[in-house]
This record gives structure tokens, C-alpha cells and sequence, in this order.
């Protein structure tokens, strides 16, 4: 589909229709330019009323054409939008749900704007990394002023249609229809018809209207260096206020001119890239390739969550703010009253700070049922067990829900390394074992790993994936293997971590160098925020099952000294009661000396490059190997996982996209160096195939 054409009396109405956000893709950019002169042309038509089908005005750009030759093909948004400038006949723009980006550019060249109540108006370029570039830097200035165009175009958050229609002096909207907006947008359009009627008086136009501000100078100052540090690692915020000043102080033309040069510069940076790149991985995250959109899902009305514990706590509230009921069972009353009370207390820290009305904590409370007896979860249409990480434990647990749960009933679990295919083993209903991973805390983490067992049904993934949505979580579906996608991709990144240490690093300049390139926490301040005694327990596992896989002992003379991190204290460094900042720890550092010195190692200076680099190329390798094996379907998933839960810069893309931008060929001749290090871990070093054939044939994983 592209755009309709119909006429009502004297008034034709051309709206777009491109499901689902009404995209201007190239049919409907053509589609439409043809309505436009189609009713410029005829005699008998007065003006003009544009709209959009469905649950949009318009989304602007149509992402499935980004980086085609169509997105830029003639005619293009600008040539639209000059065509509305130009037309003869008044043009009316009719607002509605939707109205962002391109589409908001494309209202702001018809000559009046209508619209209807609770439209999401936005020009959101900037969350990908650029700016408008069809004219929002130089019109929005000239229909809501300076100040509430510039906070909008930096922040790319939308507002309510009503809120922008109720600015004094605003020029954005002519009048808020609350009835049916299109016979009232052709009412309003055929009385302005009258009103210009033989030319009795000229048109509106956007651009011939004026920009002004009582102290320019100081407010573009003040903005710029507002604007300077909250962006940080991003170019097109500030980019956004250099924009925005050219439609202050230079005629309009010449302000295009700007804004489309610093569109196309910004287009070629990393981060502009690397921001695209996330906007497209996430929304690709939710493709199964063999799991089709259509099918069926299972009904999920009532849910039972197994464990008060923190996880179980953090997984209940997800579902109580979607409005899903929930039956939190425990062993014992004690441990119920707590998770409870925790819930509780979450809760009324949110209505504290004006995050939550009084009115929907006690909704969300009113959902939550709890019980000492598996009976009473038995008609639950999918359970989720949040049991200590024990397969003895989990074992119990599903024979037990194998038993008790209704036919068809999803069975999941929340663990974070075990065996789904084993979990699932335990049951004669493999078919409904799915994983799933939430992230601590669960209740604010955005990222939620979908195990899929070799058994689990197509509609079980389906629907779980669609309940992530529902909660709002970023799921990423992640095959059978020990650790899945992020803690078998982190435990390299960790192994890295203390080879450095090794070789003459202290934790705190690993920390700094990684943090600095924008990681959220650097691998020493992670292991004592999450508890160094976690890691040590996987690492005797590993001792087990694989005695060749060579780790520093550093972390594990770390734990022998108890110094398990924030919990005891003390860890990579020392904390003071209350607080978390992290303190060098002299003792830390000479047992670090000691060990180099029964290793025999000679310390030697490392670049922060080197620190980088090598915990990073650890995460890109192991991630490679993954979807080699095919536990991820995409490499993009992986960058996925690493934005949204655990704490990868958003500017860098995750690792992958991280590593195309480096160069694969390059990341490839960096693992050699590394592999030459007789301290390092030669093996791990070797290319992953996927890697290696990638680099070798000049390609990238996107």
C-alpha cells in the first residue's frame, strides 16, 4: 500500500497508508505526491486534507528501506514537503496517535495542522544519531519557539498533541478536534478554502515565518553546555543545538542548508552507526527464523512465580504492572512475608517519588496472591521457578510442577548457567520447558535471555516472547548451553580480567580503562557488586569438567582471604560501612605482588588499549563461537544482550557491531599478538571459524 485519494465535496483527502506506522517508503512518497497533484490539478477541488490510516499520522522514515537506494529515491520527504509549500490550495494536516520524525517534518510543510487528542508528537532522529533532516531543526523553532523546539529535538521524547496545542503562541496546531477528526479536518479545511479564496489573501507557510528570541546569544550558549554534558559520547545532541541556532540567525534556505550538511556528516559517524545498528538488532531480536509470526499462542491470564526470593520478587512485579494476577509460592510463611514486604516496600518508594500513583500500587497489590501449596498454582497457565541455582533443587521442583500443573501449562525456569534440556528431562512435558533468564534486578533490568530447549514447542517460545513485550523486556533467544549467551560470553571477558592482573595490572586500572571507553562498571567493580564467591563456585565446577581451560588463581586467592566484595565489605577493594564506593586495597595489591612472584612474572606495563581490547576481543571471539553453533541465531543478538544487561556502551553498539567497526581483519590480527603472549591463553586466542572466515573474505557479522 502506499497513499489513498478520495474526495469529500470540494475537499480531497489524501492519507497515508502503510501499515503499521505509515512509513514513507518510496510507493507512498510516490503515491502521495501523485494525490497532492492530482488535486492541484482539478478545478473543482478548494484544499487539501492529509492524514494517515490506522493507528498513525506517521512514523516518518520506513525502516525496512533504511541504507536502500529507495530511501533516497525521488521524491524524496524534501520534495514533499516543498510540494505542500508550494500548493495553490490550502493544505491541512490531520494529526492523529502517531505523528514523528518525517511525518511530523511532512505536517510542518501543509499550511494548518489540526489534530486529534493524545497524538505522540515527536522528532526522535536524535536516538539514532542524527538530527532531522527534512526541515524539523528549521520549522518546529518557527511554530513553538526556540526553547520547547530545541528540548524536543535533543530529547527525541514525544508530546501529547494537546499539551503543544496549549503553549501560548504556539503555531503548531490550529485546533484540537475532539470529535471525528477527518469531517472535522475537511470542515476546517473548507472554511479556510473560503477564507483564501481568489487569492484574498496568501497562504501560511512554515518558512516564511519568523524565529526570535529575547537573548539568543546566552540561550544557545547555556544549551550548549547543557546539552555538552549530558551527551557525552554522542555527537548529534549538541549537533541538535547548532541546528536549531542556524534557524535563528541565518534565512531559511541557508538553515536547510546547515541542517542537511550536519545530517550527512553525522550519518557517517561510529556512533550514528552504532545506534542504528541497536535500533535494528532490537527489533530483529524478536524474528525466530523458524518460528513464524503467526502462530498460535497459548493463553497466559494467571501466573504463578516459585521462590520469594529476590529473583522471584523482581520476576512477580514485571507481571503485576502488566495486570497479569500472580501466585508467589514459597516453603515457608517467613520467606513469603519478606518477599512480600520487599514487593511492597518497591512499591511504595515508587508512589514516594511520583513514579506511581496510589491508585495503581494497591491495583498491582490486589494482584498478588501467595501460598505455601503447590495445589494452589496448579490452574496457573504458566509458572516460573526462582529457586536456588542447584540442579538437585530444580529437579524437585519440576518433577513436582510435572504432577501438579494443568495440561498445556508453560513451565520455565530462571536460571542463569543450568541444563534446560536436563530441567525438562525431569518432566514428561519437555514440549512445555522454555528458560527464562531474568536479569538482577528483575524488576528493572530490560533484558531477558529465552532459553529454548531442544523439546520446547514453537507456540511455547512464541508466546513467551510475547509476554516479554507485554512486561516490557528485551528478549533475546539464546540455545542450550552452559552459561547461554551472556554469562558464557562474560566468563572470557572475566578470564582476560585476570591474566591482566597477572601480568601487572591492579584491578582499579582494568576498571579505569574499560570504564573510561564506556563500559557502566568496570570487571573487578562488577565481581564485587554481584559477589566474587559466585564466580569462585563456577570456577570449581569448571576445574571438574574442564581441567584444561587455564584461569588466573588471582580471584580464587581472593576468595580463600574471604573477601567475597560488597556483601563482607571487602573484595577487589575495600568498602566502608553504608557506602559503595570502591577503595584501593593495599592488601589486594600484595597478594597480587606475591602471586606474580611465585608465578615467577615480572610485571610489565599495559596500555589501556591493550586492557581494552583484550577484554573486549575475548567477548567478540566467544561471540562468534555462538552463533557458529548456532545458540544465537544472529550475531546481532549478542550485542543485544550486552546493551541491555550488562552495561555495554550504547555508542560502541555492542561487541560485535563494536568489532565490524573495527575491522575484522584487524580484530583478527590483534587475537594473533594476543595469542603470542606466553601468559595468555593461546587456544582461546585462535579465531572462532566464523571469525576467521568473515575477516578472510572481507565481511562483517552485520
Amino acid at each position: 500500500m502506499g497513499a489513498k485519494y478520495e474526495v469529500r465535496g470540494n475537499i480531497a483527502v489524501v492519507t497515508l497508508d502503510n501499515p503499521p506506522v505509515n512509513g514513507l517508503g518510496y510507493d507512498t512518497r510516490r503515491e502521495f505526491a501523485a494525490g497532492i497533484e492530482k488535486a492541484e490539478g482539478d478545478p473543482a477541488i478548494a484544499a487539501i486534507v492529509i492524514t494517515g490510516a490506522g493507528k498513525a499520522f506517521s512514523g516518518g522514515a520506513d525502516i525496512k528501506e533504511f541504507g536502500s537506494p529507495k530511501a533516497i529515491a525521488e521524491p524524496n520527504l524534501l520534495t514533499l514537503i516543498r510540494q505542500l509549500d508550494n500548493c495553490s490550495k490550502p493544505v491541512v494536516a490531520a494529526v492523529h496517535t502517531v505523528c514523528m520524525g518525517g511525518g511530523l517534518e511532512l505536517a510542518l510543510g501543509a499550511h494548518y495542522r489540526v489534530a486529534a487528542p493524545g497524538a505522540n508528537v515527536a522528532l526522535p532522529e536524535v536516538k539514532i544519531g542524527l538530527i532531522p533532516g527534512a526541515g524539523g531543526t528549521q520549522r518546529l523553532p518557527r511554530v513553538l519557539g526556540v526553547e520547547t523546539a530545541l528540548n524536543m529535538i535533543v530529547s527525541g521524547e514525544p508530546v501529547k498533541s494537546e499539551l503543544l496545542a496549549s503553549l501560548p503562541g504556539q503555531k503548531l496546531f490550529d485546533q484540537i478536534i475532539t470529535s471525528d477528526l477527518l469531517e472535522g479536518a475537511c470542515g476546517f479545511a473548507a472554511a479556510k478554502a473560503a477564507e483564501h479564496a481568489g487569492g484574498a489573501k496568501p497562504l501560511p507557510r512554515v518558512r516564511d515565518m519568523k524565529v526570535s528570541h529575547p537573548n539568543p546569544d546566552a540561550y544557545i550558549q547555556f544549551a550548549r553546555n547543557m546539552v555538552k554534558g549530558m551527551a557525552r559520547n554522542f555527537p548529534a545532541p549538541p549537533k541538535c543545538v547548532d541546528a536549531v541556532e542556524a534557524s535563528l540567525k541565518m534565512p531559511f534556505d541557508a538553515g536547510m542548508l546547515a541542517e542537511r550538511e550536519i545530517f550527512l556528516a553525522l550519518m557517517l559517524t561510529p556512533e550514528c552507526k552504532a545506534l542504528r545498528h541497536a535500533f535494528f538488532a532490537e527489533r530483529a531480536a524478536s524474528k525466530i527464523p523458524d518460528v513464524s509470526e503467526d502462530t498460535p499462542q497459548r493463553k497466559v491470564e494467571k501466573l504463578a512465580v516459585i521462590g520469594a526470593g529476590t529473583m522471584g520478587g523482581g520476576i512477580t512485579m514485571n507481571f503485576l504492572n502488566a495486570g497479569i494476577p500472580v501466585t508467589m509460592l514459597e516453603m515457608k510463611q517467613e520467606a513469603l512475608d519478606r518477599g512480600v514486604a520487599t514487593i511492597r516496600k518497591n512499591y511504595e518508594s515508587q508512589v514516594r517519588k511520583g513514579k506511581l500513583k496510589q491508585d495503581k500500587f494497591e491495583q498491582r497489590m490486589s494482584l498478588l496472591k501467595t501460598t505455601l501449596a503447590y495445589d494452589d498454582i496448579k490452574d496457573a497457565d504458566m509458572v516460573i521457578e526462582a529457586v536456588f541455582e542447584e540442579m538437585g533443587v530444580k529437579e524437585k521442583v519440576f518433577k513436582t510442577l510435572d504432577e501438579v500443573m494443568k495440561p498445556g501449562a508453560i513451565l520455565a525456569s530462571n536460571t542463569s548457567t543450568l541444563d534446560v534440556d536436563q530441567i525438562a528431562g525431569f518432566t514428561k512435558r519437555p514440549q512445555d520447558v522454555i528458560g527464562t533468564h531474568f536479569f538482577s534486578p528483575a524488576n528493572v533490568m530490560k533484558l531477558l535471555e529465552v532459553v529454548r530447549g531442544k523439546a520446547t514447542a514453537k507456540d511455547v517460545l512464541a508466546t513467551v516472547m510475547a509476554l516479554a513485550k507485554k512486561i516490557k523486556k528485551t528478549a533475546v533467544v539464546s540455545g542450550v548451553c552452559d552459561g547461554f549467551i551472556g554469562n558464557r560470553m562474560i566468563e572470557q571477558y572475566s578470564r582476560q580480567a585476570g591474566f591482566l592482573l597477572e601480568e601487572g595490572c591492579t584491578p582499579q586500572q582494568v576498571d579505569k580503562a574499560i570504564e573510561k571507553w564506556g563500559m557502566a562498571m568496570g570487571p573487578f567493580r562488577m565481581g564485587d557488586l554481584a559477589g566474587n564467591d559466585i564466580g569462585w563456585a563456577i570456577r570449581k565446577r569448571r576445574y571438574v569438567e574442564k581441567p584444561n581451560l587455564r584461569y588466573s588463581k588471582t580471584a580464587d586467592l581472593l576468595c580463600e582471604l574471604g573477601r567475597y566484595g560488597q556483601k563482607t565489605s571487602a573484595g577487589w577493594y575495600d568498602y566502608q560501612a553504608g557506602k559503595r564506593d570502591a577503595i584501593p586495597s593495599p592488601l589486594v595489591v600484595e597478594m597480587l605482588e606475591r602471586h606474580r612472584a611465585e608465578l615467577g612474572i615480572r610485571p610489565r606495563k599495559i596500555s589501556d588499549e591493550e586492557i581494552v581490547h583484550r577484554l573486549v576481543y575475548a567477548l567478540v571471539n566467544e561471540g562468534a563461537r555462538i552463533v557458529e553453533e548456532g545458540i544465537a541465531s544472529k550475531a546481532s543478538d549478542l550485542d543485544i544482550v550486552y546493551l541491555t544487561g550488562y552495561g555495554f556502551p550504547l555508542h560502541r553498539g555492542g561487541p560485535m557491531c563494536y568489532a565490524d567497526t573495527m575491522g575484522l581483519f584487524n580484530v583478527v590480527q590483534a587475537m594473533k599478538k594476543f595469542a603470542a603472549n606466553p601468559h595468555d591463553d593461546a587456544e582461546f586466542w585462535k579465531p572462532a571459524p566464523l571469525l576467521a572466515r568473515l575477516a578472510a573474505e572481507g565481511k562483517s557479522f552485520s
